[in-house]
């Protein structure tokens, strides 16, 4: 049985900002905000999440399967996954289209600002979670409108467990969407941000979200996630890495560690504790994608971090 990966697959063309945004934007001038930020380094990508949490599932050793609409455009990352050993068996091409783009600038601080095309991801509710009929555990990450509020249905209606995780796709949805969204899932995962809109948004708190679902995960970057799980609160510190190279995929790294302890039948904060690992081997790495890792080198981490085996 395998991880069903819902989500976008995109390019990511990546630029650094060497100084600080905040130092460039008038706090008291945004309602005639006009900057321009030199970016002397750039390059391009492959990114979206559903590519990468499934590339992070794959050095695990897990097998996942992406589920995902893209262009015309996609011949390049068609062929990535191929020499990666991923599936593209429910990754649909949409030929009057182009691939997901997103166009990121990070700053010296690692804060971000991201203008993202969507592109072929328009198209994600076309494909049906019916179809991965081998499909055991699974994840509704940021994709189309549509294709989200229909994945969260079919992994319902399928009875198939999955990780609901907005992102950025949270500006699309009422609080009565993600409520809707939440009803079959088995956890919500965000950032600490993202907890403050949905919170917003529903009018419950983090707190009392977990009491809909198994638990809510929270991540909190520097400061570790915490896990709202069974009536408890967990803190998970986070893992030391080597380098603090680009922020760009933690997150999706994070998921991937998540899902792959879940499968394993491992508890909430067992499989934070390996997410929390695998965001530290990303960080350390420009892009979504670049970075390496073997079991080995993360179980030796999860002993010596958090006293865990893998």
């Amino acid at each position: 049985m395998s991880i069903l990966v819902c989500g976008s697959m995109a390019y990511d063309t990546i630029m650094v900002f060497q100084d600080q945004f905040r130092k460039h934007i008038l706090p008291d001038q945004i309602h005639i905000l006009n900057v321009s930020f030199l970016v002397p380094t750039m390059r391009r990508e492959f990114g979206g999440c559903a590519g990468n949490i499934a590339y992070s599932l794959k050095l695990l050793g897990d097998d996942p399967l992406i589920m995902a609409t893209v262009g015309h455009d996609f011949g390049p990352y068609a062929e990535r996954l191929a020499a990666l050993g991923l599936s593209a068996k429910h990754v649909r091409r949409v030929e009057d289209q182009f691939t997901a783009q997103a166009f990121i600038t990070t700053d010296i601080e690692d804060n971000q600002i991201t203008a993202f095309h969507p592109g072929a991801m328009g198209s994600s509710h076309l494909n049906v979670i019916g179809d991965a009929k081998e499909a055991s555990l699974g994840i509704v990450s940021p994709d189309g409108r549509d294709g989200m509020m229909e994945h969260t249905r079919g992994f319902a209606l399928a009875g198939v467990p999955y990780l609901f995780d907005p992102g950025q796709g949270l500006p699309m949805f009422s609080g009565d969407d993600l409520l809707a969204m939440l009803e079959g899932a088995k956890g919500l995962t965000v950032n600490d941000y993202e907890a403050r809109v949905v919170e917003q948004k529903t009018g419950f708190s983090m707190e009392a979200l977990a009491r809909r679902v198994e638990a809510v995960v929270v991540t909190r970057g520097a400061e570790g996630s915490t896990v709202y799980t069974g009536g408890t609160k967990v803190d998970v510190a986070a893992v030391k890495p080597e380098a603090l190279v680009d922020p760009t995929g933690c997150g999706d790294a994070y998921r991937a560690g998540l899902l792959h302890g879940l499968a394993r039948g491992w508890d909430w904060v067992k499989s934070a504790k390996l997410a929390s690992v695998l965001g530290a081997h990303k960080i350390a790495h420009r892009g979504g994608q670049n970075h390496h890792f073997t079991r080995e080198e993360v179980g030796a981490k999860m002993r010596s971090s958090f006293q865990e085996t893998l």
